[in-house]
């Protein structure tokens, strides 16, 4: 019995022992697994979210801290009033954006949101750019009128009057349409020995702006007519932007030969008629001025090209809708990231570059202008003349020692010829001693060194003698 109960004892032991290591086996494999990722990890996913939920985002507000870098991209803020985000919008995509973003104009902005990583911002790419309101080439007649108007462009001062009965008439306008047409019909009829110079050049689209320049710069340098007459027919804000690019309105307003301009209906106005020293209503208005009539057109110029650039707007607007689709997949989204990154990063190293080049540049004038003023103080003539004086002193010097040594000299040879003369044989030969020497001539100081009958020669002070040994003696 009791062994029994002390196996049902171990049993229930043994069931509380398996049910506590379910126990801790469960709670082991509730803990979650730590994750540890990278700055650049995270940010790569961040930027990956944004790029998939926000491809073609439409944000409105008003633009704050607008600068524009070297390389002519445009960076800046967009803000209301309880949030702001930055915004960058490269210079590639800024060629069909006609009017200038500044502070405080109330926009709306399509673009990618994505993350710049070197500082961990998010911000707006930006694609496309519209003003609330006004419309884009509206907003940017307005500011390109502004500011030349600032300048004094359309200042009636330095307006020129037309030629009273001009015999050359320069006509600058699109060979095609019925403006150059209406021009000729005119002149010929009121003028007909008017001589007429048609310059053809394209007056809407791409490439209108610079040939109409060329055309006005064409006619100055020639110098071959005595007025200019710009004309085009009418058509849409959009369609007489040419007229309203700003370097047409320098040309115009630096030409020597009076202008006048004839450009779309009578309630057109393009910043070439601000510019212009006259503005005519029409194109045959323009003409009728230069010949000096009386009558006005009420006809305006039916505007021929109005279906061509519809249809162009279309086309351009449908090819746009594709790329945008295309560039939204995933395969073409990374490299569109890392490049606008690379072009960002790379505004940054060229500010910073500016600033080292200034920093050294400004470095090297101080060392120039130190090293100018020790050459200016640096005077010639006095450190010659010092030289030339320590010159003479050392000369000078030089030919008082000379002559100290030299007379030292001199008194030492004297000293020394003195004491040999005194030390000299001689003197001992004048009182009377001699010199004896055998045949060999050498000295006989011994009588031992000569035999009877050897020749000895005597040297006296004064001559010599020959004598032969008859006796010798020896002490």
């Amino acid at each position: 019995m009791l062994a029994a109960g002390s196996r049902a004892l171990s049993l229930q032991l043994g069931g509380r022992n398996a049910q506590k290591a379910k126990m801790s086996q469960l709670t082991f494999n509730l803990q979650p697994t730590r994750q540890i990722l990278t700055v650049s990890e995270l940010t790569a996913r961040i930027r990956d979210l944004l790029a998939r939920n926000f491809t073609a985002t439409f944000v409105q507000g008003e633009i704050s801290n607008c600068r524009e870098a070297q390389s002519g991209h445009l960076y800046f803020t967009l803000k209301d009033d309880r949030a702001q985000v930055r915004c960058v919008f490269f210079k590639q995509q800024q060629r069909g954006t006609r009017f200038r973003p500044e502070d405080g104009l109330q926009v709306t902005v399509r673009g990618t949101l994505s993350v710049y990583e070197q500082r961990g911002e998010y911000q707006i790419y930006v694609e496309n750019i519209e003003p609330v309101g006004l419309g884009a080439l509206q907003l940017a007649f307005d500011q390109l009128k502004k500011r030349l108007e600032a300048e004094g462009l359309f200042a009636a001062a330095r307006k020129k009057p037309l030629p009273l009965l001009p015999s050359r008439i320069g006509l600058i306008t699109s060979p095609r349409g019925a403006a150059v047409r209406d021009v000729v019909r005119i002149l010929r009829r009121r003028f007909p020995n008017v001589h007429l110079t048609v310059f053809p050049v394209r007056v809407q689209g791409e490439g209108a702006t610079e040939e109409i320049v060329k055309a006005v710069k064409f006619f100055n340098a020639m110098k071959s007519v005595d007025v200019l007459i710009l004309a085009r027919g009418g058509g849409s804000l959009e369609d007489l932007w040419a007229f309203n690019e700003e370097m047409v309105a320098r040309a115009i307003a630096d030409s020597e030969i009076p202008t006048i301009s004839g450009i779309g209906h009578e309630s057109d106005f393009t910043i070439a008629d601000f510019v212009a020293d006259v503005r005519a209503s029409t194109p045959s208005a323009a003409a009728e001025l230069v010949v000096q009539t009386r009558r006005e057109f009420d006809k305006h110029i039916a505007d021929l090209r109005g279906a061509l650039a519809e249809q162009m707007r279309y086309r351009i607007l449908v090819l746009s809708r594709r790329i945008h689709e295309l560039g939204a997949r995933p395969g073409f989204r990374r490299p569109l990231d890392l490049l606008r990154q690379q072009r960002q990063r790379a505004d940054e190293m060229t500010a910073r570059l500016a600033l080292g080049l200034r920093a050294r540049l400004d470095q090297s004038r101080k060392r120039f202008a130190v090293a100018h003023l020790r050459i200016v103080s640096f005077d010639f003539r006095v450190k010659i003349a010092a030289f030339r004086l320590r010159l003479e002193r050392g000369a000078a010097d030089l030919g008082i020692r000379a002559e100290r040594l030299l007379r030292s000299k001199r008194e030492r040879l004297a000293r020394l010829a003195l004491q040999l003369e005194e030390r000299s044989p001689l003197r001992v030969l004048e009182r009377g001693y001699a010199i004896a020497t055998d045949a060999s001539g050498a000295i006989l100081r011994d009588a031992a060194q000569v035999q009877i009958r050897d020749s000895v020669s005597l040297q006296l002070h004064r001559g010599r003698l020959q004598t032969e040994v008859r006796k010798k003696e020896t002490p």
